[in-house]
């Protein structure tokens, strides 16, 4: 088995003050990570100690720690600072550290240079995790050791001992993270979709995209990009960089990739079309994932997997938590867990799939994106929207005379109110627009919640 601490850079920790800034479950993974290495290492976190609770608590022997603070000299003096994606990248602990000339990366930086395996990186703006999990299962079907992590469950920090003889690592990886690298390089980048998101973090959609493009930034002639011919941002990106090229589209053909053709998906390369396999082998989830399964099956395809081995996994495929899961039907209204859908195109890609009237239930912190294209869906699939949170002002602003728009005070409210609003044959969605952060952890949180206040009304 290969152990990390024999590359020279997991050698250089040993002995380096090192920052980790934020205590979450990344700060921790990283935490483990460097002290096992022999770091000196001092986590850094706003909260007070007690706010941390159990991550504090057990923090690993030796791990100094700064609560309730960022103090600067802490940051002035260390030889590497380690983020967590909840950092804004521009902080001014952050900032102090880049003036003394002190290193400031992210957790996958850290990570991809202490694991020099081939790394596939998935990012865009919607079906991350979707297509992550679809390609992890692909490699997993044609007998590769893979394993699968990131922004989508564990922090990959905590998988690199793990990883370290695998055949390849699949990684989610976000904006929040894309902004701390410097040399990573995936063997494979593959970059879905990008709509306006996270303005709140990154300023403008311009500085928003161009991370999406760094993750491909300095790849080599020998790696791969895949991108989606179908998405207009995306049509000319990738042909000025070094690394090869490849494209999935839903609705037409494409130089080298992936295409849907009728009821089959084929694959076109040197000129040449191949049939791959026929939608009707889809489950139903993955029907409704057609963009996600072509992205998937391109990186599968440069992995080597067969397209039987891709249908095994298809033919199954039951969709992921949160993400347009169906909870239950009650007195005939069907209620639909789609809180993953952090952004106004999760929504509209939610609203496309439902063919049923909709009682929508959004709202959550302001991330400060244009709510406006929500407008024309709405109008045609939406009967009534209740809102919940900090943005609930901003959206009643936008999306009433669009739909009958009502209030609720919280997440269980606002589901006991959309279930009296509903008739049978109609669909309930939670599918909010917005970050969880104003009311919950994190989404999973938000999306069990829902889960709980609709068995609550059994």
């Amino acid at each position: 088995m290969k152990t990390i601490e024999q590359s020279a850079f997991a050698r250089s920790l040993n002995g380096h003050r090192v920052v980790v800034v934020g205590l979450g479950r990344t700060g921790v993974a990283t935490t483990r990570l460097l002290a096992g290495l022999g770091a000196r290492v001092t986590v850094s976190d706003a909260k007070a100690s007690s706010e941390l609770g159990e991550a504090a608590a057990a923090l690993p022997d030796g791990v100094e720690s700064a609560f309730g603070g960022h103090p600067l000299e802490l940051f002035r003096r260390a030889h590497l600072v380690v983020t967590s994606p909840g950092v804004a990248w521009d902080a001014p602990p952050l900032a102090a550290a880049r003036e003394a000339g002190v290193e400031v990366i992210s957790e996958i930086e850290l990570s991809w240079r202490l694991l020099p395996i081939p790394w596939v990186a998935v990012t865009g703006s919607n079906g991350k995790s979707t297509t992550t999990t679809l390609i992890g299962q692909m490699a997993q079907a044609a007998g590769l050791r893979v394993v699968v992590g990131g922004n989508i469950g564990t922090p990959v920090a905590g998988l690199v001992e793990e990883a370290a003889d695998a055949d390849y690592l699949v990684a989610e990886v976000s904006t929040f993270q894309i902004e701390g690298i410097r040399d990573f390089r995936p063997s494979i980048a593959l970059v879905l979709n990008v709509t306006e998101d996270h303005l709140d973090r990154h300023g403008s959609f311009g500085a928003y995209a161009n991370l999406k493009r760094r993750i491909y930034a300095t790849q080599e002639i020998t790696d791969s990009v895949v991108l989606n011919d179908g998405d207009p941002l995306l049509l000319g990106w990738g042909r000025e960089g070094r690394s090869r090229r490849l494209a999935f589209r839903a609705d037409g053909p494409v130089d080298r990739g992936a295409f849907r053709y009728g009821e089959e998906v084929r694959w076109m390369e040197n000129g040449r079309e191949e049939p791959l396999y026929g939608l009707e082998a889809l489950s139903a989830d993955a029907k409704r994932n057609v963009e996600n399964v072509l992205a998937a099956t391109c990186v599968a395809r440069l992995m080597g997997v067969a397209p039987d081995q891709m249908v095994e996994v298809l033919g199954r495929f039951g969709g992921l938590e949160h993400r347009m899961e169906e909870v239950a039907t009650i007195e005939g209204v069907t209620f639909i867990n789609d809180s993953k859908g952090t952004n106004v195109g999760a929504v509209m890609n939610a609203l496309r799939n439902v063919d049923r009237p909709v009682v929508l239930i959004a709202g959550g912190q302001d991330k400060g994106s244009d709510f406006s294209p929500l407008c024309e869906l709405v109008s045609e699939k939406v009967r009534a929207v209740v809102l919940i949170g900090e943005a609930a002002e901003r959206l009643s602003l936008v999306l009433n005379g669009y739909a009958f728009v009502e209030r609720a005070e919280n997440l269980e409210a606002a589901v006991s109110t959309a279930f009296l609003m509903a008739k049978p044959g109609e669909v309930v969605l939670l599918s909010p627009a917005c970050a969880s952060f104003d009311s919950f952890r994190d989404f999973e949180e938000r999306g069990l919640s829902f889960k709980a206040a609709v068995k609550g009304l059994l």
